[in-house]
């Protein structure tokens, strides 16, 4: 099939504008300031990961010559101009924010930001000690010999670039590098007359850097930062041991190329000339900051005690009204299928059966995949510990999970100590699709219990992030779960599912006949509708599919939180297609499918975005959700979404976003915020159901 250029928006410039969105709600003054700063710190994390992936991904193509257009129409290089002028501007936006917006608000409010320079009294001797006390003995100094090799400097490493004169009149300056490291906390605390005073510590050690050179005259002392290619991947064909291949994966990123400097805006032409010389960067990969470098390190920020008025209101997940705590979870879940929408509800329920099943002795098996957990997961203990007590555990652990490589090896290596199986993924492939099944000796046979998720098993994240959890033991569900486990741990060949459908497979075709489907029944005249909720829409092949439906007159609702190829609104093209973007306190990440399918509402959850990279590199899940009042939750959790004019983004033709707001007469609504009343609404209509039931005592006999 050819493409049509016209037909798509850039993929990076469409996550740009993503971050943009991000960055919206940094300056949107209905948020509390606290928050805002966090989503500024969110902008800036994300900016890091796109230069060392996406960009650095790009440079190495642009590098070998690579120029093939995208399904957009443009080269690498034009894809990588467009990108440095959109960078650019988000920068500018950033630190507008920030020094103009936020850090006044802050400092009405008592949090101030000190300058070592300009510390009055009381701060300049506190600064003082601090330097002498804990920077000094432990900050030290790398000089940089002409006639050494040029040190390693690390990735996302801050550091001082310090220059001095040389008394040489053939080479008057001679430089130096002071690295700041990750032993000493950036933000230093000073006295404070009210509130909360902090000095960042590459001033307090600017100010302070003639006590590293007595003797030398210093010329300028500058912070700068690098960030280096993170685009590498295992050669899992050539490493027989796929964690020795992960440790090589890991250490080629600590001294792969530079793709980006970021330096503060007063360096001088000579400082900044050396740097980009030693460092082999062209004029586009500096960036000159107007203000502290790293803004994603404010995040600690946002966590100091005290300024409730400066935060979000608490919302404490809500436990679900269909899960008693003191009943089991296998006698609940044999009772009813359980829909839990996260972070509104309670994730502790997984975490609880996976718990309950390491302990009872007629639990057999456990077999899950892990792709991201948090520091000290229970379900990581949970895991070990049903080994250790006999019963066969089975754990896929996905060691390419990007920038999780490390703790997912840790974990890998102490559930292998504790007798756990542990298999390392699919070759070529990552797993990522998020599914537990707990086998069961029971009365009338062996029970499968099965939680199938579009989120992590991090019970942390699930704090954070809008996700969906279905817990059920339908029997061919529980069959499929048994098959998929047992292709990816036995390299078998995969068996025909019953229900679920998988990636690389047959993911894609399963999403196309669906969407084909609707296309066809509008065509006959029927009712035909789609609205689907993801976290990228990019597949060439799906947007066509879609196109197609909206040709044929059938109504598309999609909410796609991030990166959207597709261009809704386009006359004779997508008029019957919009696209919306939510970004508010939780990141939306779940994926929620819905067709009308000749009035029978099929409905998914699904662990994959519309994306290439799902479909066709990783190992996802798309499962039917069917038992009624789990479908009828969840159509209420998607409608609502489509409902909020208070945090929703219109995606224009153009690739542009347009903030929705209310139309005169209506009322405002904002999803996030009615899910959470939602459920808080349901646990007291159960608890208030539970104090007016009257249950009689019964004599003992």
């Amino acid at each position: 099939m050819t493409l049509d250029p016209s037909h798509f928006i850039n993929r990076e410039l469409s996550w740009l504008e993503f971050n943009q969105r991000v960055l919206d709600q940094a300056r949107y003054a209905k948020v509390p300031v606290l928050e805002r700063m966090k989503f500024l710190a969110i902008t800036a994390s994300n900016l890091d990961e796109f230069f060392m992936v996406r960009v650095g991904g790009l440079q190495l193509q642009q590098a070998q010559g690579i120029e093939t257009p995208d399904p957009s129409g443009a080269t690498v290089t034009q894809q990588l101009i467009s990108i440095y002028d959109r960078v650019n501007t988000i920068i500018r936006d950033q630190y507008e924010c920030f020094l103009h917006s936020i850090e006044g608000t802050l400092v009405e409010e008592g949090l101030e930001r000190v300058v070592a320079s300009q510390a009055n009294a009381p701060r300049a001797e506190a600064i003082s000690r601090f330097f002498q006390d804990e920077a000094y003995p432990v900050i030290s100094p790398m000089d940089l010999d002409p006639d050494a090799p040029f040190p390693l400097l690390s990735n996302l490493g801050f550091y001082l670039c310090v220059r001095m004169a040389s008394g040489d009149s053939d080479s008057p300056h001679r430089f130096a590098f002071i690295p700041l490291g990750k032993a000493i906390s950036r933000f230093i605390t000073l006295p404070s007359e009210k509130g909360y005073s902090y000095a960042l510590l590459e001033d307090v050690i600017s100010h302070h850097a003639e006590q590293y050179y007595p003797g030398k005259r210093i010329e300028e002392c500058i912070a700068f930062r690098v960030t280096r290619n993170a685009d590498v991947s295992v050669r899992e064909d050539s490493a027989s041991d796929l964690i020795l291949g992960m440790e090589e994966v890991l250490s080629s990123r600590r001294s792969a190329d530079f793709v980006r400097l970021e330096i503060s805006d007063t360096v001088s032409d000579v400082t900044l000339t050396f740097l980009k010389q030693k460092l082999g960067l062209d004029d586009r990969d500096v960036f000159k900051i107007p203000g502290p470098l790293d803004l994603s390190s404010l995040m600690i920020l946002t966590e100091i005690e005290g300024f409730p008025a400066l935060r979000d209101s608490v919302w404490p997940p809500q436990r679900s009204p269909q899960i008693d705590p003191t009943t089991p979870m296998f006698q609940t879940i044999a009772e009813q299928d359980i829909l839990l929408c996260h972070p509104y509800e309670s994730f502790e329920p997984v975490v609880r059966l996976i718990e309950e099943a390491a302990v009872d002795p007629d639990v057999l098996a456990i077999k899950q995949t892990l792709y991201r957990t948090s520091r000290k997961s229970p379900i990581v203990a949970a895991l070990k510990k049903a080994a250790e007590r006999g019963k066969y555990v089975t754990v896929v652990v996905e060691l390419k999970a990007r920038f999780d490589e490390a703790r997912n090896m840790e974990w890998a290596r102490e559930l292998e100590r504790s007798g756990v199986q542990v298999v390392y993924g699919v070759r070529g492939l990552k797993t990522h699709a998020k599914i537990c099944i707990v086998v069961r000796r029971e009365a009338t046979g062996i029970v499968r219990y099965v939680h199938f998720g579009t989120g992590n098993y991090n019970e942390a994240t699930s704090r954070m992030y809008s996700d969906i959890s279905y817990l059920t033991c339908d029997e061919s569900l529980g069959k499929d779960a048994s098959a998929f486990f047992n292709a990816i741990t036995g390299y078998s060949q995969p068996q025909p599912y019953e229900k679920l459908e998988s990636a690389p497979l047959g993911l894609r075709k399963k999403l196309i006949s669906l969407i084909e489907g609707e296309t066809q029944r509008k065509l006959q005249g029927q009712k035909a509708y789609i609205a689907a909720k993801m976290n990228s829409l990019v597949d060439p092949d799906i947007i066509e599919a879609l196109y197609r439906a909206s040709k044929a007159g059938v109504i598309v609702r999609l909410n796609v939180r991030g990166i959207c190829c597709l261009k809704p609104g386009v006359p004779g093209l997508s008029e019957n297609i919009s696209v919306i973007s939510i970004v508010d306190r939780f990141l939306e990440h779940a994926r929620i499918l819905y067709f009308y399918h000749g009035g029978e509402d099929a409905l998914f959850i699904s662990s994959a975005d519309w994306m290439p990279r799902s479909l066709d590199r990783r190992i996802e899940l798309l499962t039917p959700v069917e038992d009624t009042a789990s479908k009828r939750k969840l159509m209420e959790i998607l409608d609502t979404y489509f409902r909020d004019n208070q945090n929703a983004w219109s995606l224009q033709s153009d690739g542009r976003y347009r903030r929705l707001e209310p139309e005169e007469g209506q009322p405002k609504v904002r999803a996030q915020k009615l899910l959470y009343q939602s459920s808080v609404e349901a646990v007291r209509v159960a608890e208030q159901a539970a104090r007016t039931k009257f249950e009689p005592h019964r004599p003992a006999h």
